[in-house]
C-alpha cells in the first residue's frame, strides 16, 4: 500500500531541488504514466526505529521497509487551470495523488529569481489555491448540471448528489477549498469520483536557507506560513531543500554526524513523511518471522481482516484469526515465545482493530 503525496508549488521556491533530494535518498526514481505528461516519482523507505529493532531481535533473512512515494507535479502557475503551463494535464495528475506537498518559498537570495518579484509566501499558497479552486468549480458546476437534468427523472439520488455538490460550490466560491466542507461518510461518497483537488489533505512544507535549517521558529516567512495553515488545521515541516540534497548523499554514521552538527534529530525528509503519515491517518503493523521482517502500511480503523490483505488479497479473503502482540510488549518480552508466555501474543477476530505496531500473523484458509 504505497501511498503518493504530490509535490507542488511556484517556479523557483525549491520543489525540484527538494524532489531531486528525495529522488536520491530513495530506491528509484521513474516515469510513473498518469497521461502523456509523465511526472517523475521517487519512491523512498520510511524510516521506522521500531523496524530496526525487530530485526535485531528476529535475526531474518530479510528486512523490508515500507514504501512512500512522492510525485514530482510541474507546471502549475498562474492560470494553470485554464491550461496555462500545460496545467490541465497536470492539474489531473494531482487528481491521482492521497496527499498534497505544498512547498512554500521562505527564504531571501537575490540570485533566485521569484516569479512575482518578491518573497510572499501567503501569495504563493493563494495564487496556487486559486487554480485548483478554479479548476475544482469547473468539474462541480458541470456534475450539477448533469445532476439536474437526471433529477427530472424522479430519482432521488441525484437530489442529494446535487445538495451536496451546491454546498461545495458555495464554498468554493467564497475562496475556501472542498475539504472545509464538512461531509458525512455517504457525502464524502457522492463526490468521491470527481477526485476534487481541493479535497485532498494538505501539508505545507516552507523551504527555509541553508543557514536558517535550525532558525525556522524565528522566521518571519515561516511564522505566516504557520498562522495561514493553521485555519485549515493543516501542518507545516520546516525543511531545506538544499541542506536535504546533501544529506541524500550521506548514510549511516556520516549521516547521524551531519545532522548532529545541524542540531537535527531527523532529516526534513523524515519529518516530511511522519507529517504525511499523520495527515492521512497512517499506521504501521509489521510481521515478523526468520524468512522476513516486514513493515506494513494501513489507514487508522483497519480491522484484522483488511490488514491481512494488504499482503494478499487471499489473507482477507480467507481469513480465520491473527496472532497478534503489541510492539511494545514483544520488545519488553524478548522474543515471541516469551511474549506467549506472559500471555501477551492475543488471538484476534475479523472485528480486531488493527493499533499502529501491531506484530501480527495471519491465519487463513482458501
Amino acid at each position: 500500500m504505497a501511498l503518493k503525496a504530490g509535490i507542488v508549488g511556484l517556479p523557483n521556491v525549491g520543489k525540484s531541488t527538494l524532489f531531486n533530494a528525495i529522488t536520491q535518498a530513495g530506491a528509484e526514481s521513474a516515469n510513473y504514466p498518469f497521461c502523456t505528461i509523465d511526472p517523475n516519482v521517487g519512491v523512498v523507505e520510511v524510516p521506522d526505529e521500531r523496524l530496526d529493532k525487530l530485526t535485531e531481535l528476529v535475526v531474518p533473512n530479510k528486512t523490508v521497509p515500507t514504501a512512500f512515494e512522492f510525485v514530482d507535479i510541474a507546471g502549475l502557475v498562474r492560470g494553470a487551470s485554464k491550461g496555462e503551463g500545460l496545467g490541465n494535464k497536470f492539474l489531473a495528475h494531482i487528481r491521482e495523488v492521497d496527499a498534497i506537498v505544498h512547498v512554500v518559498r521562505c527564504f531571501e537570495d537575490e540570485n533566485i529569481t521569484h516569479v512575482d518579484g518578491k518573497i510572499n509566501p501567503i501569495s504563493d499558497i493563494q495564487t496556487i489555491n486559486l487554480e485548483l479552486i478554479l479548476a475544482d468549480l469547473d468539474s462541480v458546476e458541470k456534475r450539477i448540471e448533469r445532476s439536474r437534468k437526471n433529477m427530472k427523472g424522479g430519482n432521488k439520488q441525484y437530489a442529494q448528489e446535487v445538495e451536496v455538490l451546491e454546498r461545495i460550490k458555495e464554498a468554493l466560491y467564497n475562496d475556501q477549498p472542498a475539504r472545509s466542507v464538512e461531509l458525512s461518510d455517504d457525502e464524502k461518497l457522492i463526490v468521491r469520483d470527481l477526485h476534487l483537488l481541493t479535497l485532498k489533505p494538505v501539508l505545507y512544507a516552507a523551504n527555509v536557507s541553508e543557514d536558517g535549517v535550525t532558525e525556522a521558529d524565528s522566521n518571519p516567512f515561516v511564522q505566516q506560513v504557520r498562522e495561514f495553515a493553521a485555519g485549515e488545521n493543516a501542518e507545516v515541516v520546516p525543511i531545506s531543500a538544499k541542506v536535504e540534497a546533501e544529506i541524500a548523499e550521506l548514510e549511516g554514521e556520516d549521516k547521524a554526524m551531519f545532522l548532529e552538527e545541524l542540531g537535527l534529530q531527523a532529516s526534513g525528509l523524515d519529518r516530511l513523511i511522519q507529517a504525511a503519515y499523520r495527515l492521512l491517518g497512517l499506521y504501521t503493523y509489521f510481521t515478523a518471522g526468520v524468512q522476513e521482517v516486514r513493515a506494513w502500511t494501513i489507514r487508522k480503523g483497519t480491522k484484522a481482516p483488511g490488514a491481512a490483505g494488504v499482503i494478499h488479497s487471499d489473507f482477507e479473503r480467507g481469513f480465520i484469526r491473527a496472532e497478534v502482540v503489541s510492539y511494545d510488549d514483544l520488545m519488553a518480552a524478548g522474543s515471541m515465545n516469551a511474549a506467549k508466555e506472559r500471555g501477551q501474543l492475543r488471538l484476534e477476530g475479523k472485528e480486531y482493530v488493527v493499533q499502529d505496531g501491531d506484530v501480527m500473523h495471519f491465519r487463513f484458509n482458501v
